[in-house]
């Protein structure tokens, strides 16, 4: 595949996600044996893939407004509370004003 070819939602991952959906596919789906291969519990490895999740569905829903892509990405991130970046989304709806 060349890199022209490559998704939108896959560049905007980081080297890490893009890692994990490879280990995802290649245990056929099961979250088990990645809990098992990242010596971590069942419930760390939901949360990861749930959050992964999050990130695909953020960058395919606002894809067309990189303000709101990138509080929602520090959200994701922890960078910043989720509250904070419902307020700071909010604000930024009302104004209808790019930063």
């Amino acid at each position: 595949m060349t890199i022209e070819v490559v998704p939108d939602w896959i560049v905007s991952l980081e080297e890490e996600d893009v890692n994990f959906i490879r280990n995802f596919v290649l245990s056929s789906g099961s979250l088990k044996e990645i809990a098992s291969s990242y010596g971590v519990t069942y419930p760390t490895v939901r949360l990861r893939l749930d959050r992964l999740i999050q990130k695909i569905k953020m960058n395919s829903e606002t894809a067309n407004d990189p303000y709101i892509t990138l509080i929602k990405k520090l959200a994701l991130d922890e960078k910043i509370d989720f509250e904070t970046a419902k307020i700071l989304i909010a604000e930024y709806k009302k104004t209808g004003e790019k930063p």
